[in-house]
């Protein structure tokens, strides 16, 4: 993807919203230079980053905070780290990242991986569309039309990828062409309208849970195409757990009961 970085000077609303970047971290140490400066370097002055850390023992929250003190003026001030004791799934991280980013005034909140495989540079984009939209979020899709993956996926990662979109979409008719995506930027009134405390997902699945709690609300959801990147440095965090997990929570959503 282009760097327009360096040039591109967005006009009012874009550069007067207040939109808040929660990102969840777990030995993350290698990607946190690039991710930090490519994040700063965004032309939303009032971006701010929510890291949350669980405990990494290669030092990710306290390396974030040294990359961000060298940046300097203005950006010093950009980066609120959360530090958990333990691993306690992502789906619990984005939520707590969430609620600091509420109670900090953020009227919108992107969720981004830390390994780079979501390009920050999308951002200024998603937030447009959100803005001349209803929406309630805006998804960064691999799987709309100009959307793409990563040459380095092999087959099997592909195939997996698209039956667990079909899968969601079969049970919980979301018609969300990547329902299981991780990067998304919402308003700040749809976040304060889903139940976060309540929702069941630890891990990934968390993804779907909030697609299905934002049309439930009756907020449309809308995708834009991103090219998908491999990640830059570190291992998967997917384990057997978040798998078994991935293919209760669409059941669990359409035929549990609701609780408020």
């Amino acid at each position: 993807m282009q760097d327009t970085s360096q040039t591109l000077r967005l006009p009012a609303p874009w550069s007067e919203a207040r939109v808040t970047a929660v990102v969840p971290t777990y030995n993350e140490a290698a990607n946190m230079q690039e991710m930090l400066k490519r994040l700063a370097d965004l032309p939303l002055p009032n971006l701010r980053v929510i890291l949350v850390d669980d405990n990494s023992p290669d030092g990710t929250a306290d390396i974030a905070e040294e990359i961000v003190r060298g940046l300097g003026k203005p950006h010093e001030d950009m980066l609120h780290v959360v530090r958990r004791t333990s691993k306690d799934g992502l789906g619990r991280a984005y939520i707590a990242g969430m609620k600091v980013a509420l109670e900090q005034g953020a009227e919108f909140v992107a969720q981004l991986d830390a390994d780079l495989s979501h390009a920050p540079e999308y951002i200024p984009q998603m937030l447009g569309v959100l803005m001349s939209t209803e929406a309630g979020v805006v998804i960064g899709s691999r799987y709309v039309a100009g959307g793409s993956l990563a040459d380095e996926w092999k087959l099997h990662r592909r195939l997996l990828s698209g039956w667990a979109n079909f899968y969601v979409n079969m049970i919980l008719g979301m018609g969300v062409r990547d329902a299981t995506a991780g990067f998304k930027l919402w308003r700040r009134d749809v976040l304060e309208r889903i139940p976060l405390a309540k929702l069941r997902s630890d891990g990934y699945s968390f993804q779907v849970e909030m697609n299905y709690e934002c049309k439930h609300l009756g907020f449309p959801l809308v995708e834009i195409p991103i090219h998908f990147e491999e990640r830059h440095s570190g291992a998967s965090k997917m384990s057997t757990k978040v798998k078994i997990e991935s293919a209760k929570i669409p059941l669990q959503l359409r035929f549990g009961k609701r609780e408020r």
